[in-house]
C-alpha cells in the first residue's frame, strides 16, 4: 500500500460525490475509504454500492469507515475501525484473513503496537495539522513516523489536514500513504490534485 488514500466527505448528493470521486480516481487514488458519519443508513448503503462499483471500474481498493455490517453486506474490501468503533481483532475475525483492516490510532505508538499485534492491514497516525473536516487535538509530531518505524511492520498512513506540499516530509520520514479529503474533494480540479499528492510517491 503506498500513495493516496482518498477519503470521502459528509457529501448526501451522491451524484456530485461520484462525479468528484471519479476525477479523483483518474489521478491516481490508490485506496478509498467510504466515510459519512451523519447520513442515515439507506443512503449509506446507496453511496457505498455506488462507489464500490465505481472503485471497480478503476481497480482501486474500496474501505468502509467503521460498518462492519455493511463491509459483509457489500463484500467491500475492507473496513476502517477508530478506537471508539469495533476493535481489529473483532473485525479481522469477522471478514477473515483476506480483506483490508485500517487503524485509526491517533498520535498513539501503543495503539499501533496493539492493532499490529491484533491483525490490521495498516495502521493511521494523524491529526499532523489543522484539519477541515475531522475535529480532533493537532498534537502527533512528525518524530513518531520515525519512532514506529523500527517497531511497526506495517503501512503507515498519515491524516490531518493534508496537501501535497506539507504531507511531503511525512512521506520523507517513512509514511507509506496519505490520507487527504478537503484538498481533494474542494480542490478547483480533483484529477490534478489526486495526481500532485500520487507524485510524492
Amino acid at each position: 500500500m503506498t500513495g493516496l488514500y482518498l477519503v470521502t466527505p459528509d457529501w448526501d448528493d451522491t451524484a456530485q460525490l461520484l462525479q468528484v470521486t471519479e476525477q479523483a480516481l483518474q489521478g491516481g487514488v490508490r485506496l478509498l475509504q467510504y466515510r459519512h458519519k451523519t447520513a442515515p443508513a439507506a443512503l449509506q448503503r446507496e453511496q457505498a454500492v455506488a462507489l464500490q462499483q465505481l472503485c471497480r471500474q478503476y481497480a482501486c481498493p474500496f474501505v468502509i469507515n467503521d460498518h462492519l455490517a455493511l463491509c459483509q453486506e457489500l463484500d467491500a474490501d475492507g473496513v476502517h475501525v477508530g478506537a471508539t468503533d469495533a476493535g481489529v481483532a473483532q473485525a479481522r475475525r469477522m471478514l477473515g484473513p483476506d480483506k483490508i483492516v485500517g487503524a485509526s490510532c491517533y498520535g498513539d505508538l501503543e495503539l499501533a503496537l496493539a492493532a499490529q499485534t491484533d491483525g490490521a492491514s495498516y495502521v493511521a497516525f494523524g491529526g499532523f495539522y489543522p484539519s477541515r473536516v475531522k475535529r480532533y487535538p493537532v498534537t502527533t509530531p512528525v518524530t513518531l513516523l520515525s519512532e514506529a518505524a523500527a517497531q511497526i511492520h506495517l503501512p503507515k498512513v498519515v491524516i490531518g489536514g493534508m496537501t501535497a506540499t506539507n504531507a511531503a516530509p511525512l512521506v520523507q520520514e517513512g509514511a507509506q500513504m496519505v490520507a487527504a479529503i478537503s484538498s481533494v474533494y474542494q480542490a478547483p480540479d480533483p484529477q490534478q490534485a489526486a495526481r500532485q499528492f500520487a507524485m510524492l510517491f
